[in-house]
């Protein structure tokens, strides 16, 4: 019986270690431009799992894992647009903080212009019937008195 529980404690102990989240070991960089290029990259690039950290921001475990995946990309010779393409191709526009103006992009682009747009329209209309209302009332009477 002993040995039973023995060997579930290690079960569960294997279980827990390898859920635990291991530190995030900064990337040793081959040189400086290597370094620039990278933190510029993560900083354009939006963590799939937060709602609104850059890439660089996140201490999100997928964040890491990409954070290593960009830096073998760009280790293996892929430009800054390749990689991003890899990751759109991979999890969407989201990834991007600025996509790319496509048709399915429109109106995510023009969407906050055309409710500014309508908001005003919508302003300028009540106005201009307030108005009217106002020009259609009787004049005041300056003989009656309060």
């Amino acid at each position: 019986m002993r040995g039973w529980l023995l060997a579930l404690m290690l079960l569960f102990a294997g279980v827990v270690y390898a859920q635990s989240e291991a530190p995030d070991v900064p990337p040793t960089f081959r040189n400086v431009a290597e370094e620039q290029r990278f933190h510029a990259l993560t900083g354009e690039l939006r963590c799939v799992m937060c709602q609104n950290q850059s890439l660089a921001d996140s201490n999100a475990m997928v964040a890491r894992d990409l954070r290593r995946e960009v830096l073998g990309l760009m280790r293996d010779g892929k430009s800054d647009a390749e990689i991003k393409q890899f990751l759109v191709q991979r999890y969407g526009e989201f990834v991007l903080y600025r996509p790319r103006m496509e048709r399915s992009t429109w109106l995510l682009w023009f969407g906050p212009a055309l409710l500014v747009l309508g908001a005003g329209i919508g302003v300028w209309r009540i106005v201009a019937r307030n108005a009217a209302k106002a020009r259609a009332l009787p004049p005041p009477n300056d003989q009656e008195e309060w």
